[in-house]
């Protein structure tokens, strides 16, 4: 059973290669921005957190199956495509960056307790049938320390790492040691839920074990 992840996300990347599948990897072409205004301009309403990030993980998704359905008749497997973003006294944080909106953020943050929110969508892919698809979304709070000094988060900013992703953080890498307590599923914060994903393969008639496919794995 192939695995195709419909993002170029290192840290999904890795979750699926530590959970034992090596996946390939597309680049959805989905502007995201534009598909949000879309909606909310559409529905004369601002998307809540999980709508916006099942929304897009199911855009991304889509996207990846109609390329690979188009370009390799024969394909069969499963697409997963996702999207997170973060949420602190009910405002959506995005990617910072710049240095002075992930230090705005950091200061802001510290001592208190925010919710990753993560959209998930799962295609079955077979030749000769319509694709099927199972979608969730998961959420995880986050507690950060409230003992974080201006000098720390000045050096976590200039290392760059906070710049591109949800929240500002990370959990897996330098931004761990400032995180206190995770309520849910941890891989959630990193990225994607893989109990989910494995639940929505499930639904899909896709036993998880059969998507193992690296050497360290079973």
């Amino acid at each position: 059973m192939r695995v195709c992840l419909a993002s170029t996300s290192p840290a999904r990347l890795m979750l699926l290669r530590q959970a034992g599948i090596e996946p390939l990897a597309r680049a959805p072409r989905v502007d995201e921005e534009a598909v949000i205004a879309e909606i909310e301009t559409r529905e004369g309403r601002v998307l809540p957190p999980d709508e916006h990030v099942l929304l897009l993980a199911r855009r991304k998704a889509a996207d990846v199956v109609a390329s690979l359905t188009h370009e390799e008749e024969g394909f069969e497997g499963i697409v997963i495509g996702g999207d997170s973003m973060f949420e602190l006294d009910g405002e959506v944080l995005g990617k910072p960056y710049t240095a002075d909106a992930a230090t705005a953020r950091w200061q802001a943050m510290r001592g208190r307790t925010g919710i990753l929110h993560s959209g998930h969508s799962v295609y079955r892919v077979r030749p000769g049938r319509a694709p099927e698809e199972a979608h969730a979304v998961a959420a995880a709070s986050v507690t950060f320390a409230d003992d974080v000094t201006d000098r720390e988060i000045a050096d976590y900013v200039a290392s760059g790492e906070p710049l591109l992703v949800a929240g500002a953080f990370t959990v897996d890498s330098l931004g761990g040691a400032f995180i206190t307590r995770v309520d849910g599923d941890p891989s959630t914060v990193v990225g994607m839920s893989l109990s989910t994903v494995r639940r929505l393969t499930s639904e899909l008639g896709v036993p998880w074990t059969s998507l193992w496919n690296r050497p360290t794995a079973g």
